[in-house]
């Protein structure tokens, strides 16, 4: 998704009102437009996310019966979406939203020590906004980065190969305004072997099976 506008509401009152700005309304538009007609159900999550967005990372009442009204679905299958899914927030969050993944893969690879850096570093713990506003703390189920474990995922970015210290100094760059680059930490490449190539190192061509 491109294009929706983000502006800070993280402190919105949830009694109040929302609809969508003029550039969201569009960008709404073209969004159920992916879908059949008749079908414009399917389009909730990526409504859902548009509107979190706008409300400055969370969604309160009013912003979900307005997505369920936008697409004609009850009220309740809407919720039922937004309690479902743990990218959508029912109360304001912090500008950066620290999710550690601790399902097994990363638990076994360090996720606990990752878990404890950002507790010590942030001051916070889970489920828990800093003071400033500026970092909320969570723990999710598998992120689907697995390979690259221990992982978070802060906003829209991924962290990879973490470990204690790795956490403590990229939250360090976000206290300071700075944005750390995303994937590995550790500078290997994608998904490549920890340890590098073992296999298909070689630049020359396969021999062909006898007979070819």
């Amino acid at each position: 998704m491109s294009g929706p506008t983000n502006p800070p509401a993280n402190g919105a009152d949830e009694a109040g009102p929302f609809a969508f700005t003029k550039a969201n309304a569009a960008l709404a538009e073209e969004i159920v437009g992916r879908y059949p007609e008749d079908r414009e159900a399917s389009a909730v999550m990526p409504l859902l996310d548009l509107a979190q967005r706008q409300n400055g990372g969370w969604l309160p009442p009013p912003a979900v019966a307005y997505v369920a009204d936008y697409l004609g679905m009850p009220h309740i299958r809407v919720y039922e979406v937004v309690t479902f899914y743990s990218m959508f927030n029912l109360k304001p969050v912090g500008r950066n939203q620290v999710k550690v993944c601790t399902t097994t893969p990363c638990w076994l690879c360090g996720s606990a020590e990752v878990l404890d850096a950002c507790r010590e570093t942030l001051g916070i713990d889970l489920d828990e906004t800093s003071e400033d506003g500026e970092f909320t703390l969570t723990e999710v189920e598998c992120i689907g980065a697995c390979v690259n474990a221990p992982v978070i995922q802060i906003n829209d970015d991924y962290y990879e190969d973490l470990d204690g210290a790795r956490t403590a100094a990229l939250l360090d760059l976000l206290k300071k305004g700075e944005k750390p680059k995303p994937g590995s930490q550790t500078g290997r490449q994608c998904s490549a072997p920890v340890k590098g190539l073992a296999t298909l190192i070689s630049s020359g061509k396969m021999k062909g099976r006898e007979g070819d």
